[in-house]
C-alpha cells in the first residue's frame, strides 16, 4: 500500500518561512557581546556601547511603540558607559591649568577655599571660566549640571571685590556684586558658599528673597553695606520699585541658572534688571577705577534661544564670551538612567517598590512629580505606609520650604516628594535615586532633574527612573532615545553659537547666534 502523505497546507508554510526568517534576523541583530549602551528587554534592541548609530540614520526605537497600550510593561535602560562624570575627564585632559594658583586666584583666597571648603583642585568649568571673568570679560558660560559652575563665577567675583576700586560700599543700598538667582532654596545655597569665601576676608554678603513681605525686605537691605547681594527677582523688583536699593556702584551682575530665569515668569523682570544695570560695553570700562561698569556673567546647564535677543538690547554682543562644554546639552553617560512605560494606576506601586527594594547604605531619594496636587496625594501614600519623608513644592511658605530643604540637605529624612522647584541649582551629593513620578513636560527639566545625581562630589554613581505614561511623554522619550543612541545632544537644545562660527577677526568673543 503506497505510504500516506501529510501535507502542509502553503498558507501555513509561509507563515513557518516567515517565521523562520524573523529568527535569523533576530539573531543577525542582536548585539555584539560587551558592554551595552542601552539595554532592552528585547534583546535585539539593545546596543552595544561601541556601536553609534549615524547621523541620519533612523535607530529602530525601543519607544517606538509605546503609544499603544499592549506597551504596557515594556522598559529600557541607558546604561553607564563612564564611572566618572565627563566633566571630570575633561579636566584631567587639561593638566596645564592644574590649580587655583594657575588660573590666576589670590593665595590668600585659595588657601580659604582650602581651609574653609576643603577644595583644592579646580573642575573642568573652572577652568575655562575663571581666567575670563579674571580678565573683566562678560561671559556666558553653559555647562553640565553638578560641574562646579557656583565656583565659577564667585571665585572672581570675590577678587574683584579685593581691588582697591571695589572696596566695600558705604552707600547701604548700592553693593557691590549682584547675585540673582530663580527661588529662595538657590539665593540661600549661593549665600552661603559665599559666605564662606566671603567672611575671611572681611566682605558682606546679604541676601534678599521673596515671599517674606517688603517688610523683610527692606530689613535686610538696611542691616548694613553689602559687598555681594544674593537675590531672587521678585524681591529685587519690589526694592526698586520702593527706591530701597540701586545698582550706581555695581562691578559684577551674575544671572544664575539664566535658563530659568528667562522664562515667562521672570523674564520682564530680569529685562528691568539689565535695563538698571550700568553694564560694559567695552572690556576697558571693566578696568575704569572712576567710572567702572559692571560686567555681566550668565550661568546656566541649558541654554534658552532668547538670551541673545534679550542680551542685544543691553550689552555689545561681540563682547561677550561663549564658554561651553563638550557634553552641555547632552545624556549623562555616568548617570543610569530607566525608561517604563506604565500605566497611571500602575505607578504608585511601581514607586513603593523603588523605595522599599533600597538597601540601608543606600542615598537619598528624590521624587519628581508636576504639580503641587500629586506631591500631597503622594505624601499621603507614603504615610500610609509608615514611609518618613518630606513635601516640597512652590504652594508653601517661604520658611517651610527653607526648613524642609535644610532638613533633607542635613540627612535628617531621605525622601523628598517635590516639584521642578528642587531641579534647579540645588546641591544634592548626597542623592542616589532620582524617580520621574511624573515624566518631564520639556528636555529642560528632564536634563536638570537627572542632573540632581552623579554630581561632582557626590558619594554615589547616581540612577534616574523616569515613569512614562502619556502619549505626549513617549514622543519626549523617543527624542531621548535616539540622543542617546546617536551619542548627540537633544533636539531643541543646541548651543547658541553658530557650528563653524569662531572668534572673530578683532579677537573679541564669539557672537551669539540671533533667534
Amino acid at each position: 500500500a503506497a505510504a500516506n502523505v501529510v501535507r502542509i497546507p502553503h498558507a501555513w508554510r509561509l507563515w513557518l518561512e516567515r517565521a523562520a526568517s524573523r529568527r535569523d534576523t533576530r539573531a543577525a541583530s542582536l548585539p555584539r557581546p560587551g558592554k551595552l549602551l542601552l539595554r532592552s528587554r528585547r534583546e535585539e534592541l539593545s546596543q552595544a556601547a561601541r556601536d553609534t548609530v549615524g547621523r541620519w540614520e533612523k535607530p529602530r526605537l525601543v519607544s517606538g511603540g509605546w503609544k499603544h497600550r499592549l506597551s504596557r510593561g515594556d522598559y529600557f535602560q541607558l546604561e553607564r558607559t563612564r564611572q566618572e562624570p565627563p566633566q571630570d575627564r575633561e579636566a584631567d585632559a587639561d593638566s596645564s591649568l592644574a590649580s587655583f594658583t594657575d588660573l590666576g586666584i589670590e593665595p590668600r583666597l585659595v588657601s580659604v577655599l582650602q581651609d574653609v571648603l576643603g577644595i583644592s583642585q579646580p573642575s573642568a568649568v573652572q577652568k575655562r571660566t575663571i581666567p575670563t571673568l579674571l580678565r573683566g570679560s562678560s561671559a556666558l558660560c553653559a555647562a553640565e549640571t553638578g560641574s562646579g559652575k557656583t565656583l565659577a563665577y564667585l571665585l572672581p567675583l570675590v577678587q574683584r571685590l579685593l581691588q582697591p576700586q571695589c572696596l566695600p560700599s558705604q552707600q547701604i543700598a548700592s553693593p557691590r556684586s549682584l547675585v540673582v538667582l530663580p527661588s529662595r532654596e538657590l539665593a540661600g545655597q549661593v549665600r552661603s558658599v559665599a559666605s564662606y569665601l566671603c567672611t575671611p576676608l572681611g566682605l558682606q554678603v546679604r541676601q534678599v528673597g521673596g515671599g517674606r513681605g517688603i517688610g523683610n525686605i527692606r530689613q535686610k537691605i538696611l542691616e548694613g553695606p553689602a559687598d555681594l547681594l544674593v537675590a531672587t527677582p521678585g524681591a529685587l523688583c519690589k526694592a526698586f520699585r520702593r527706591h530701597l536699593l540701586t545698582l550706581e556702584r555695581l562691578c559684577c551682575l551674575v544671572l544664575d541658572e539664566v535658563d530659568t530665569l528667562l522664562d515667562p515668569t521672570f523674564v520682564d523682570l530680569i529685562e528691568d534688571l539689565l535695563q538698571q544695570a550700568p553694564l560694559v560695553s567695552r572690556l576697558s570700562e571693566a578696568a575704569d577705577i572712576w567710572d567702572s561698569k559692571a560686567q555681566l556673567v550668565a550661568m546656566g546647564a541649558t541654554i534658552p534661544k532668547g538670551l541673545g535677543t534679550l542680551l542685544s538690547k543691553v550689552a555689545d554682543l561681540d563682547g561677550v564670551k561663549i564658554l561651553t562644554s563638550h557634553s552641555l546639552h547632552r545624556i549623562q553617560p555616568h548617570v543610569e538612567q530607566k525608561f517604563i512605560r506604565l500605566k497611571g494606576s500602575d505607578k504608585v506601586v511601581e514607586m513603593l517598590q523603588l523605595i522599599k527594594d533600597r538597601a540601608p547604605s543606600s542615598g537619598a531619594i528624590l521624587v519628581f512629580c508636576n504639580n503641587a496636587s500629586t506631591v500631597n496625594w503622594l505624601g499621603y501614600i507614603l504615610d500610609d505606609h509608615k514611609i518618613k519623608h518630606l513635601r516640597l513644592q512652590g504652594q508653601m511658605q517661604a520658611a517651610v520650604r527653607e526648613r524642609i530643604f535644610d532638613d533633607f540637605q542635613k540627612g535628617r529624612f531621605d525622601i523628598l516628594l517635590c516639584t521642578d522647584i528642587a531641579s534647579r541649582g540645588l546641591d544634592t551629593t548626597h542623592v542616589e535615586l532620582v524617580i520621574n513620578y511624573d515624566f518631564p513636560p520639556t528636555l529642560h527639566d528632564y536634563l536638570h532633574r537627572v542632573g540632581r545625581v552623579g554630581r561632582i562630589g557626590s558619594r554615589f554613581p547616581g540612577t534616574a527612573v523616569s515613569f512614562v505614561t502619556h502619549r505626549w511623554d513617549v514622543d519626549l522619550v523617543r527624542k531621548i532615545e535616539t540622543a542617546a543612541r546617536k551619542r548627540a545632544p537633544l533636539p531643541g537644545l543646541e548651543p547658541i553659537v553658530k557650528a563653524g562660527e569662531g572668534v572673530s577677526k578683532k579677537g573679541r568673543g564669539r557672537r551669539f547666534q540671533r533667534h
